[in-house]
């Protein structure tokens, strides 16, 4: 079964291994990419965190998590959402998008392919993303069809609306019934645009091996 290692404060900080040692690896080794989004946001940052992960809650895996997806809900997630700390979750979701952009535009339309010959190319992965973006605003209550994503100002007005649900104060359960509690839907949405980002990045044919 695989196993996901995601840092609670830091929505989108999230990497898998066969165990949780691997896993705590994977997340740290990672730790320099995830810097680009934590400067974006302003938020201080350390880049070499090897050593000093403290694991504060673990969760049984799912049919979703070894298809590798981070899809357990934890109690902590739960707790009451306070102003201060839904701004930052909203600030640092942004500047994942950020990120992601920066990553999108300097990508090549084909990237190299995987070890077995698969994987999306540049536009349909954007594509994916965006799809899955206008199933998880459903999650936060939120009845918004993704915009085409070359359309700049309908993209802000989408990502600024799930923003501001992010970042509203409440008692920590999901805004919607069967919805997602925000503190959830901050790591689930931040992960899937930097995990694709990333693997962007190493797919693009002017990255060395």
């Amino acid at each position: 079964m695989r196993t996901f290692a995601c840092a609670y404060d830091w929505p989108g900080w999230c990497r898998s291994g066969k165990d949780e040692a691997s896993a705590l690896a994977a997340l740290a080794a990672y730790a320099p990419r995830y810097a680009a989004v934590a400067k974006q946001a302003r938020v201080p940052f350390e880049t070499n965190p090897a050593g000093t992960f403290r694991v504060v809650e673990r969760l049984a895996g799912s049919a979703s998590t070894e298809f590798g997806v981070p899809g357990t809900i934890g109690k902590r997630d739960t707790a009451p959402l306070a102003a201060a700390e839904g701004k930052r979750l909203a600030s640092l979701v942004q500047a994942a998008w950020v990120v992601y952009d920066q990553i999108l535009a300097g990508a090549p339309a084909e990237l190299r392919k995987g070890p077995r010959g698969g994987g999306r190319d540049r536009d349909k992965m954007a594509d994916h993303v965006r799809d899955a973006e206008g199933a998880y605003v459903r999650k936060l209550g939120l009845r918004l069809e993704p915009p085409d994503r070359r359309d700049r100002r309908a993209l802000a007005e989408f990502r600024t609306a799930i923003a501001e649900a992010l970042q509203r104060p409440s008692k920590g359960n999901a805004l919607v019934d069967k919805g997602w509690p925000q503190r959830y839907a901050a790591r689930r949405i931040a992960w899937h645009v930097l995990d694709h980002g990333w693997e962007m990045q190493d797919r693009s044919e002017s990255r060395t091996a």
